[in-house]
């Protein structure tokens, strides 16, 4: 008790000081300014402003606000625990603004104090290059199916306005490009932009760099936007086994699903404690994996991954975590 008294004491100060100031709240931002350099009329740009939680107290952004109507500010992750992480996301509104912009984009805190970030955006919106539409798009797909989208860049203003190439830090995109006019001021190009089968699981938040002869922009950012989905389900993917003893077993199982038929190959597991039923021969959209899980001589907190192989393509694999405690033993917490 006497501890917990002399922890309070001694951190009052430490955070009266830090409601007195606006750097407690700067600090948990690592940037605070952006140049999205020249974009092109009609591109979906945004740019994110991760904010963590680095106190002991949770912290609460109350709102946010533009100096100007070329950036629409949003929060993601209102509240955040100690470590969380959140953003402040900063997006262009390129529709309806051209030339040189800037914002001051004021995020208001006002837990554990009330606090005022400033965070500062700047751009060159060219009414002469114009994508349609402004980002390319995937929308969702499965793993090791691929994709492909479409845009139409156009430019107006000079006939020998050219792209020399199309870069991305992605192995996993493709682009072909095809001139579709040039004459009379006016220059069209139409990009095909391939999702390779190779494409990690997750949402892709990419870009690529159309390189061009202007020496005043001689690189435009195209936003690349999609979701790959795994075509396969575990569930639970968090197996909870409960509290067991020493030699104590129990039994599960687990489920597993995609859209089509398949075959399990194999499952992997770490831990001898685990074992598991034998695999099914027949393919199926739908198949019940039963385990057994005998707790070991030694006690404490249990968590491993289970690893299920199956023949879909590209070898796709599905996984569960199992957790256990294991009464009794000296490890036991």
């Amino acid at each position: 008790m006497y501890r917990k008294l002399w922890l309070a004491v001694c951190l009052v100060p430490l955070f009266a000081n830090l409601g007195m100031s606006q750097d407690w709240a700067n600090k948990m931002f690592q940037v605070r300014t952006h140049d999205f350099g020249t974009v092109a009329k009609g591109a979906k740009v945004f740019y994110e402003f991760e904010i963590q939680n680095i106190y002991e107290e949770d912290v609460h952004i109350a709102g946010v606000r533009s100096s100007c109507g070329c950036t629409s500010p949003s929060i993601k992750n209102e509240t955040l625990k100690t470590w969380e992480k959140g953003a402040v996301v900063a997006k262009l509104n390129t529709d309806s603004f051209l030339g040189h912009k800037s914002a001051t984009v004021t995020v208001t805190i006002d837990k554990p104090f009330y606090a005022e970030v400033q965070l500062n955006v700047s751009t060159n919106i060219r009414g002469d290059v114009v994508f349609e539409p402004g980002s390319v798009q995937f929308g969702t797909v499965e793993k090791g199916e691929g994709g492909v989208a479409k845009v139409h860049v156009s430019q107006a203003g000079r006939s020998d306005w050219t792209i020399t190439d199309v870069r991305s830090n992605d192995d996993f995109l493709g682009v072909e490009m095809l001139e579709t006019n040039r004459g009379g001021g006016r220059v069209g190009y139409d990009l095909t932009v391939r999702l390779k089968e190779n494409a990690p699981v997750g949402f892709i938040s990419s870009q690529l760099a159309l390189i061009t002869n202007d020496g005043r922009a001689p690189s435009i950012p195209l936003n690349v936007e999609g979701k790959v989905e795994s075509p396969l389900s575990v569930s639970p993917g968090a197996l909870q086994l409960g509290e067991l003893k020493p030699g104590e077993s129990t039994q599960k199982k687990l489920i597993v699903r995609a859209n089509k038929p398949f075959k399990i190959t194999g499952v992997k597991c770490d831990s001898e404690c685990f074992k598991f039923a034998e695999l099914p021969s027949e393919a199926k959209k739908m198949h019940f994996l039963p385990l057994t899980f005998t707790a070991g001589a030694e006690g404490g907190k249990v968590a491993e991954k289970i690893v299920i192989e199956t023949d879909l393509a590209g070898g796709t694999e599905g996984e569960s975590v199992a957790t256990a405690v294991v009464l009794g033993g000296a490890a036991e917490t």
